[in-house]
């Protein structure tokens, strides 16, 4: 008995020293999988599928600071945070911006970088001109027009009806006639006073008289309505900020924060893929502005619009990026403390200013 009692005691001891450690490195193999989303400057995709950019040389310092074997996987940015939301990624870095909605369902790390969101418009003015001229055969315009027309030709009928006995101005085939009517019911209305017919019975002066005051509301109203279909193609010179976005043809990334912040202000958007095919509408005046986060805008701009964007100076609506986690993950508090020793050096600083341009990055 005493026999098997220590062969059953050097079992047990062995197990506790030496499983132990096969279970801690075989989890510590185990590579972290952290989804990833082209997002230039910030991640940008290169031709080798290589990835670059601040939040991956962010990444690739505080996993080798801290030991972490990995492996990217790319996705969009639905998937990304559907996959940090049922723990198919340990992790997630990109431009992810801290939200209320998001934190309630997943975890972030301290943001490493404060932006907000802005405006880009396009400086082609050509545009802008191309939108008036469109103006012109629009169905708004032509309606106005036609019905006008229709009216002098009412006035210039019943002038006709009125004069054509009596008043060798409007005599002779009613064709002719109705012209001079229509001559002379334009004239009035536009205050240009040739004076080269004008009505002599007491009707046809009932029906002037009428038509004098009737005039200075209706030209006021067409004027109006013509001002208002050719100026829509003049939208996106006039904006300056998020109060010109109501009325204007707005873009923005499906089920971003940018998104998120039309729908909060009932603004009407129409939402791309990506940053890049919103840019590229804007480029081609399919849309007036489009909205989204302001470092990204300007990269993207800068590098493949050049000359044909700009982006508003101002920002709005805070957007802080962090790299993101799912709920109580372990590795959050180790990552946090890491990223704050990083933010504190001039290395940080320099790597923000060389993607950004140091009027950006400070």
């Amino acid at each position: 008995m005493k026999i098997l009692l220590i062969v059953m005691l050097t079992l047990f001891w062995s197990q506790c020293v030496f499983a132990a450690p096969e279970t801690d490195a075989a989890s510590k193999a185990a590579p972290l999988v952290v989804g990833i989303k082209h997002a230039p400057p910030f991640v940008i995709k290169q031709e080798d599928s290589q990835w670059s950019g601040i939040s991956v040389e962010l990444w690739l310092h505080l996993a080798d600071e801290m030991g972490m074997a990995y492996r990217f996987e790319e996705n969009d940015l639905a998937g990304l945070l559907e996959g940090l939301e049922n723990g198919q990624l340990n992790a997630a870095v990109g431009a992810l911006t801290v939200t209320s909605e998001r934190a309630r369902v997943m975890d972030f790390s301290h943001p490493f970088y404060t932006s907000g969101l802005s405006i880009a418009v396009s400086t082609q003015p050509a545009n802008a001109w191309l939108g008036v001229l469109k103006g012109f055969f629009t169905w708004q315009f032509v309606s106005v027009a036609l019905a006008l027309l229709l009216l002098l030709l009412v006035i210039g009928v019943l002038v006709w009806l009125s004069e054509r006995k009596r008043n060798q101005q409007f005599g002779g085939p009613p064709i002719h006639g109705i012209g001079s009517g229509l001559w002379w019911s334009a004239v009035t209305m536009t205050t240009v006073g040739y004076g080269d017919k004008s009505p002599v019975t007491i009707g046809g002066r009932l029906v002037a008289l009428v038509w004098m005051f009737a005039s200075i509301i209706i030209i006021s109203s067409f004027t109006a309505a013509i001002t208002s279909s050719l100026t829509v193609g003049q939208l996106a010179i006039g904006i300056t900020g998020p109060q010109d976005l109501h009325g204007a043809r707005t873009g923005t990334v499906a089920e971003s924060s940018s998104e998120g912040y039309l729908q909060g202000r009932y603004l009407s958007y129409k939402a791309f893929k990506n940053v890049g095919e919103g840019l590229a509408a804007l480029a081609a005046g399919d849309i007036d502005a489009f909205v989204y986060d302001q470092p990204l805008l300007q990269y993207l701009a800068k590098t493949q619009f050049p000359g044909e964007l700009d982006i508003l100076p101002n920002t709005f609506r805070r957007q802080d990026y962090a790299i993101a986690l799912p709920q109580h993950s372990a590795l959050k508090e180790p990552l946090d403390q890491h990223l704050l020793q990083l933010l504190e050096l001039d290395a940080w600083q320099k790597q923000l200013a060389r993607y950004l341009g140091a009027d950006i990055a400070f």
